[in-house]
């Protein structure tokens, strides 16, 4: 019990390692500390044991606004919404507990055998989390490693996926040797490979800046979806647009809460006055149904996206879960999930790749509009996490897929943090969360291909899967002789 609460602690302590806190050298020290729990482990089902302590700590920690998403936004009732959080706490630990029962069951006596199974094995079970149930692959170890940590150079060869591996890595080197030489001898290494790389560029500007402006609405939750405060979320995007013009305006996710045939055309007319628009609202299909969209409007057309990765439970119903919006207030939680492949919109002379809301978590998915699009726009409205770690940790997202495109982000969101981040993942410019107001930017389309945007995350998994063989011939050649 004493090392299950201890591993839990450590898990509360690995959230340090990310936004807002940006202590990066942590979950290093945290996962070689689970490491050699594990080591030490009498069997398989106690690693996991420890593994899935060390995950309820993190997520409970980490992940602690989904409560305020259920209960302080959507009006569950607070012990309902204390109980499906744990619920949903519990669920994403199984995948450590999973590592740690695997990684005990195929364990080596030799230092570099056992180091790349654990980083192995910890990355494919991150992978597992990101796709079972439609995935959720927030919190990924490989998030930690944005600028300033050097292995950041990484993020355009091997994605995030690679970056799990390396944190993994290094976390399983100094667990069973702090002392080794080897060990400090792969984080020099590492370290200096990934500052390299950093200097890179693979991806070259092209065509001419254009000015954004990028609008933050900040309005709360609890008034968006009343009708007779309608005029109020079209008023406030109305003035930020006409009072701070630009090339092109971007309105976050739903910005307008109509569908887009119901906007007035004076209103259309209005916020186009100055340039062209990328605007975030529903959007009905003609045979029925409707998407989670973006429309961008310009003199000669208007062209759409849809989004396709929804989110189980907040835009959709999952089979069988019906019941649930009996106990919560969501609005519009039934839409449809766009085309796997959609092209650019061409539009302000760029072309542009929309992405709505946690989309961005799913790099694999964002690179299918590569290399076609310059520029990535992240359409968002996180006022259903209130004041939590859930803006910080989304920008921390956005700045990773831009390192992997080596494409500029743009963000436009409802309550924060709308920022424009460089290629190469600095935050050039943010507005503070939970205030009204437009981000005016300098934004500079790219092209080019990056490794990661050329191959995703296949080799990222092939690294992770070569380093299992070692350990799992070993094992094979135990169980024979034995």
């Amino acid at each position: 019990m004493r090392q299950a609460l201890f591993a839990a602690g450590l898990g509360a302590a690995t959230v340090l390692g990310f936004a807002p806190f940006g202590i990066f050298p942590l979950p290093v020290v945290t996962l070689a500390l689970l490491f050699r729990f594990w080591a030490r482990a009498p069997s398989a089902r106690a690693a996991a044991g420890l593994g899935f302590a060390w995950g309820l700590g993190f997520f409970l920690t980490g992940v602690s606004w989904v409560y305020v998403s259920l209960h302080d936004v959507g009006g569950m009732a607070a012990p309902l919404a204390v109980v499906a959080t744990l619920l949903f706490c519990a669920y994403l630990a199984l995948f450590p507990a999973l590592a740690g029962y695997l990684s005990c069951r195929l364990t080596s006596a030799d230092f570099w055998h056992n180091a790349l199974l654990l980083a192995g094995m910890w990355t494919l079970t991150e992978a597992l989390r990101g796709v079972l149930f439609t995935g959720f692959p927030w919190l990924a170890i490989g998030y930690s490693a944005t600028p300033p940590n050097p292995l950041a150079g990484f993020a355009p060869v091997l994605g995030s996926h690679g970056l799990d591996f390396l944190v993994a890595l290094l976390a399983a080197a100094f667990a069973r040797g702090l002392r080794r030489k080897a060990a400090w001898l792969l984080l020099i290494l590492l370290a200096s490979l990934g500052q390299f790389l950093r200097a890179m560029d693979w991806t070259q500007p092209v065509g001419q800046p254009l000015t954004v402006s990028l609008l933050q609405g900040n309005v709360p939750q609890s008034l968006k979806w009343q009708p007779e405060n309608l005029e109020l979320s079209i008023a406030t995007y109305l003035d930020l647009a006409q009072q701070h013009p630009a090339a092109l305006t971007v309105l976050p996710e739903t910005a307008i809460p109509l569908f887009f045939d119901e906007v007035p055309g004076k209103v259309l007319q209005r916020l186009t006055r100055h340039g062209d628009v990328l605007l975030g609202i529903a959007i009905r299909h003609r045979s029925g149904g409707y998407v989670n969209g973006a429309v961008a409007l310009t003199p000669a057309q208007a062209q759409s996206y849809a989004k396709r990765h929804l989110v189980p439970f907040g835009e959709y119903v999952p089979p069988g879960f019906a019941w649930f919006f009996a106990l919560v207030n969501i609005p519009m939680a039934d839409f449809s999930a766009g085309p796997t492949r959609q092209p650019p919109l061409a539009i302000a002379g760029q072309k542009i790749a929309p992405n709505i809301c946690f989309e961005d978590l799913f790099g694999n998915e964002l690179r299918t509009a590569l290399p076609e699009a310059t520029l990535l726009v992240n359409l968002s409205n996180t006022a259903w996490f209130g004041r939590s770690l859930a803006q910080p940790q989304h920008l921390q997202i956005s700045r990773l897929r831009a390192i992997e495109t080596g494409r500029m982000m743009l963000r436009a969101t409802n309550t924060g943090i709308t920022a424009a981040i460089a290629p190469d993942g600095r935050v050039l410019a943010a507005l503070p969360p939970f205030t009204r107001g437009a981000l005016i930017v300098e934004a500079q389309g790219y092209a080019g291909v990056t490794p990661y945007v050329r191959w995703g995350d296949a080799l990222a998994f092939s690294i992770a899967i070569g380093a299992l063989i070692p350990s799992c011939l070993a094992a094979y050649r135990r169980r024979r002789s034995g």
